[in-house]
């Protein structure tokens, strides 16, 4: 899996490009833990190239959301393909997270 990060503003922007595993959350958990502990940090996980995602990677987002909102921040996800967006909808995380279809999209609702 590659990862990439930037910032918009006060928005910190995760890219992730691969599948988003067991074997690869560690990298992902290092980089959340960074950010975590920042006050009112808008975290933007963006999956548009991510065509695989399993419990171990989606326990990870869950566990970054609530540290995250402990902070009064947020994790906010956009560019679910469908193979992913579906085990969002089973597992009823949709009611969870914010879900954008682009990057875009996201920084535009989180800027109103």
């Amino acid at each position: 899996m590659n990862i990439s990060t930037h910032k918009n503003n006060n928005v910190e922007i995760l890219h992730l490009e691969g599948r988003f595993d067991a074997f690869e959350v560690e990298a992902v958990e290092h980089w959340l833990d960074d950010v975590v502990n920042q006050d009112n940090i808008i975290v933007l996980v963006n999956l548009q190239d991510v065509d695989f995602i399993d419990s171990t990677a989606i326990s990870t987002l869950v566990q970054g959301t609530k540290m995250l909102r402990i902070n009064k921040g947020d994790l906010i996800l956009c560019g679910l393909q469908e193979t992913v967006r579906i085990i969002f909808d089973l597992t009823r995380l949709d009611q969870v997270f914010y879900i954008y279809e682009t990057e875009q999209d996201a920084l535009d609702a989180i800027t109103r």
